[in-house]
């Protein structure tokens, strides 16, 4: 399970990655607000890839099991917003701020949604 959930969290980080480089190089948009943006965008997407690919055999609704991961992943947005705000002030790098960033809120993220959502822990 976490060797999927691994593989699923590469791709839809890469492409939340993708998306905070746009926002910020292309479309001029502040960093901290931007990483929001693009957190909601690879996490939504892990929810879908999740739901039928980790997480096989969860008997929770789409619905309810959609808003357990939100929650879960608000409190991955907080970790990674209070994080790559600290990292980029001190001069890091947005983009690499971000991927230092994800290793903690993704594991975090990973073991809430095991236990509390799809209950497979």
């Amino acid at each position: 399970m976490l060797a999927r959930n691994t593989v699923v969290s590469i791709g839809v980080f890469a492409i939340g990655l993708g998306v905070l480089w746009l926002l910020v190089d292309r479309a001029g948009a502040p960093k901290v607000p931007s990483a929001g943006a693009s957190f909601l965008v690879s996490n939504t997407l892990h929810y879908v890839l999740g739901r039928s690919w980790i997480y096989r055999g969860t008997e929770r609704a789409v619905v309810s099991g959609y808003t357990y991961f939100l929650v879960n992943s608000g409190v991955g947005l907080v970790v990674t917003l209070v994080l790559f705000a600290a990292m980029v002030a001190v001069g890091i790098n947005y983009l690499i701020a971000r991927t230092l960033v994800s290793l903690v809120s993704g594991l975090l993220q990973f073991v809430l949604n095991a236990v509390f959502n799809f209950r497979t822990l």
